[in-house]
């Protein structure tokens, strides 16, 4: 089959044949149908994540946004079957811990990330396999896009966790979006879809259009304000109830947690880059006068997806909104490239294998 294979940081994917996997007793295979291209991807192309002790290795397939049709079934696998159509969290858990015996999977202490270990190989490739497959994956329901369910990964789901489970973003309250990437704009939608209203916060205009078009009341263009949390405190009336750093870099995390009001939630989304290696100078005494909360999502527990689902099957989500192109395989890697001067917006997703 064929894959895109990371040979070397920073240089163009391997496109080439490897040899297809086989379904272990407690999983699945899948042939990919989608498969987003996520920042995430953009990190792990980089070499980056070593200070968190995960940065994927050379000859790591790639990928980790899929959707896809069961092609595979293993001996002791109860609730798939050939022919299931489904989506997969990249956060695979081995449904025995502690946390997942709890209902929070995605924080497993056996965690294989999909696409990020050879323990777990990821999408970008014509096919690739779920392990404890009863437990992770995901099935899809009749009659929808496999392309609209590709961000069901990782971004879409990591917005919605962070919203609407670790904040509890109510209707009504303000929520400020910083950086508008794939990930920032799910998190516009979402917050919208839950009654929220929405203030859109990045630097490029063609981005913050479409954050208008998914919802968001207000957008400030960073580059065009003197000061990011004065403009967010001025158009929320003292400041928002949950501020989302979806980019990851000192700046936008740090604005994020300055736009809040009293009590306000902070989210970090977005993971750092090789400049900030995991860490970010925070302003706590502020934080802790105004008892300000710093929260964190990654992933989504799988048991908890029918939320989403049910959501897009009555049309108040639309995971396909956030869709901006679809990309062959070949094309990967300049779609990455294209990350590395946020020359992307919204989710690109491989439909070319």
């Amino acid at each position: 089959m064929r894959a895109a294979v990371l040979t070397e940081y920073g240089e163009p994917l391997d496109v080439r044949d490897v040899e297809s996997p086989a379904a272990d007793a407690d999983g699945i295979v899948v042939e990919t149908e989608a498969c987003g291209v996520c920042r995430s991807d953009w990190h792990a192309w980089q070499g980056d994540w070593d200070w968190i002790g995960a940065k994927p290795p050379e000859g790591q397939i790639l990928g980790h946004e899929p959707a896809g049709t069961v092609v595979e079934v293993g001996s002791d696998v109860e609730h798939f079957d050939v022919g299931d159509r489904v989506a997969v969290p990249f956060t695979l858990g081995d449904g025995t811990c502690p946390h997942c015996r709890r209902g929070d999977a995605n924080v497993c202490e056996n965690l294989r990330p999909l696409g990020f270990t050879p323990q777990a190989p990821g999408a970008f490739a014509e096919r690739f396999p779920v392990p404890d497959a009863d437990f992770n994956a995901v099935k899809l329901p009749d009659g929808v896009d496999p392309v609209d369910m590709a961000a069901l990964g990782c971004r879409f789901t990591t917005a919605f966790h962070g919203l609407a489970h670790r904040a509890n973003v109510e209707g009504g309250d303000w929520v400020a979006v910083h950086g508008c990437g794939g990930v920032g704009l799910s998190a516009v939608h979402i917050a919208e879809a839950l009654g929220a209203r929405v203030v859109a916060v990045d630097l490029d205009e063609a981005t913050l259009e479409r954050a208008e078009s998914l919802g968001a009341e207000h957008v400030v263009h960073a580059g065009e304000v003197d000061h990011v949390p004065g403009a967010v405190q001025e158009l929320t009336d003292g400041g928002a109830d949950v501020a989302v750093d979806a980019l990851g870099i000192a700046e936008t995390c740090r604005n994020s947690v300055a736009s809040l009001g009293r009590k306000g939630k902070h989210v970090q989304i977005g993971l750092t880059t090789g400049e900030e290696g995991g860490e970010v100078s925070l302003p706590t005494d502020s934080m802790v006068m105004r008892e300000v909360d710093f929260l964190a999502s990654f992933g989504m527990p799988p048991a908890r997806y029918d939320e989403i689902l049910s959501m897009v099957e009555s049309g108040q989500l639309d995971p396909g909104a956030i869709v901006s192109e679809t990309v062959s395989l070949d094309e990967v890697s300049e779609t990455l490239d294209a990350m590395s001067e946020f020359d992307t917006v919204g989710v690109p997703v491989v439909t070319e294998f």
